[in-house]
């Protein structure tokens, strides 16, 4: 399984909105300038974001986006699931239906094991958890953005 651009500069953006958290609303253009991303690809990632109420926007001079609720509340796996939808490895883990032989194959369990522990993983880290563990020591800490 491999994160598209899309989850990985999804949480870099949630990262930074979490940052400023309780601040005045962040412009898109300055997360990109501190993420090293495109504005163009961050204003298409915030639609689904908007969608899924993990951030809201306010319009005029003081504008930009702001999380909809406390870091500590937003999950990694949240987040990557509105960018990247279901981040199930192997689809009979889901729905065993759509192979005739995931009754009885012996690799699914794997597959169900796999799927648990990343889920589990992803569930485990918060926003507010990046926060506090430090961008310029995102490697000590083990989380890396």
């Amino acid at each position: 399984m491999k994160l598209s651009t899309r989850g990985r500069y999804g949480v870099r953006m949630m990262y930074e909105l979490a940052l400023r958290h309780g601040g005045d609303p962040v412009i898109i253009r300055e997360i990109a300038l501190n993420q090293g991303i495109s504005e163009k690809y961050l204003s298409k990632l915030v639609i689904p974001l908007k969608g899924a109420q993990l951030v809201s926007s306010a319009r005029g001079a003081h504008g930009g986006y702001v999380l909809t609720r406390d870091p500590s509340a937003i999950t990694i796996r949240q987040i990557v699931e509105v960018l990247e939808g279901d981040i199930t490895p192997v689809e009979c883990v889901k729905n065993g239906s759509v192979c005739e032989r995931s009754g009885s194959c012996p690799a699914r369990d794997i597959w169900c094991g796999l799927d648990r522990t990343i889920a589990a993983y992803l569930e485990g880290i918060t926003l507010d958890d990046l926060v506090r563990s430090g961008y310029e020591d995102a490697g000590a800490s083990g989380y890396c953005i």
